[in-house]
């Protein structure tokens, strides 16, 4: 049984959730239960197997945010007690091996009703953001009480990076890292010819798009003729749009469920993140024979990017070798194309059989302790 707020939106972990539970559906045969508490009536954007079945509580945590602070807390607190009468009346009729959620999910709930069905936790971002996160230092300091004992009642933690595993291994004893994973088909491979460059990601903070329009302001001070495509929405995407215009040469497109093509299209990868749990679109601009450039922020790109063969990793200060190393991928096709097949070859230990498998020794792994 997963647990997620929604599979609503174009997401990397949406979209990582629904490969994995057909997966598990398809190739292990296993039964796969989705439930949500914000999905409504919204539309899931990528293919979900019939088999994985999906079910929604009806919760719509979100429309707490529509008040102010005093009804939004006794709204919060009323949502979390119907959330956990509704998913323990399903846990017990639906009787799960295992219960898999995310750090961003509700875990003092899961684990309040949860009984003693292992419990698998997915870090799909980086520990120091998770744990620090929000703005009050009292209140940060007990959701970081609550959060640390709840997790602590958690089989597992499993993380994307081993960077990011050895902060986890700080706050709890079992944490493995299992990478996500790329369907690499090799259909969609770029000719590097195009003169554009691509940005894919959430509008947002962490995603830093405002940096990217600002590296792009200034290579266009030495190379104009070239286009950056940024794909994506989020709370940033009229300032995005707005900068975009004044700067000029860079077109914003809503997500799409057709981005391979849109990699295929385009000879190069510009990433700004602030942070990196992983980094999907990096192994996904790679499989392409995408070179890729990115700020060497925690933890995933490090992880990805072997520096001056697959891409560049770029100091986060260094905003003017960041535009150098740009500048050469764009006058340069043949080190385009030797640093793009290096990418190719590099991902294929991204591939579900590799990843896979290691998700199911876990369950199997939890499962044995959990029986002897």
């Amino acid at each position: 049984m997963y647990l997620f707020r929604s599979l609503a939106v174009f997401g990397g972990i949406e979209r990582i959730l629904v490969d994995k539970m057909n997966y598990l559906s398809s190739i292990y045969g296993y039964n796969v239960w989705m439930i949500t508490t914000d999905q409504s009536t919204h539309d899931i954007p990528y293919h979900l197997n019939e088999d994985v079945r999906v079910e929604d509580l009806g919760i719509c945590f979100y429309r707490q945010y529509n008040y102010n602070i005093i009804r939004r807390i006794m709204l919060s607190i009323a949502m979390k007690r119907q959330y956990r009468e509704r998913l323990h009346k399903r846990i017990l009729e639906i009787n799960p091996d295992v219960i898999v959620c995310t750090t961003a999910d509700d875990i003092n709930s899961i684990v309040s009703v949860k009984g003693a069905i292992p419990l698998v936790v997915e870090s799909h971002s980086i520990f120091f953001r998770t744990i620090e996160s929000g703005n009050c230092w009292l209140l940060k300091k007990y959701r970081k009480y609550v959060f640390l004992k709840s997790l602590s009642y958690a089989d597992c933690i499993v993380s994307l990076t081993e960077t990011d595993a050895v902060e986890w291994r700080k706050v709890h004893p079992k944490v493995i890292v299992i990478p996500n994973f790329l369907f690499v088909t090799g259909n969609e491979k770029s000719l590097l010819k195009n003169k554009s460059a691509i940005f894919v990601g959430r509008l947002d903070y962490q995603k830093d798009p405002l940096t990217v329009i600002c590296i792009w302001s200034k290579i266009r001070l030495r190379n104009n003729d070239w286009l950056l495509h940024i794909y994506g929405e989020g709370d940033l995407e009229d300032e995005v749009k707005k900068l975009a215009e004044e700067v000029g040469g860079i077109i914003v497109h809503k997500p799409t469920d057709k981005i391979w093509q849109c990699y295929a299209d385009c000879s190069l990868l510009l990433s700004t993140s602030l942070f990196e749990p992983f980094g999907l679109v990096l192994i996904e601009a790679m499989s392409c024979g995408l070179p890729v450039v990115a700020f060497d922020c925690p933890y995933g790109p490090s992880a990805i990017i072997s520096d001056g063969i697959n891409g560049y990793l770029i100091s986060k200060e260094d905003i003017d070798g960041y535009v150098d190393k740009v500048c050469m991928l764009m006058g340069n096709i043949d080190k385009r194309r030797i640093m793009g097949e290096a990418g190719r070859n590099s991902i294929y230990k991204y591939a579900p059989s590799s990843i896979m498998p290691q998700w199911k020794a876990l369950f199997e792994e939890i499962l044995y302790k959990k029986d002897t």
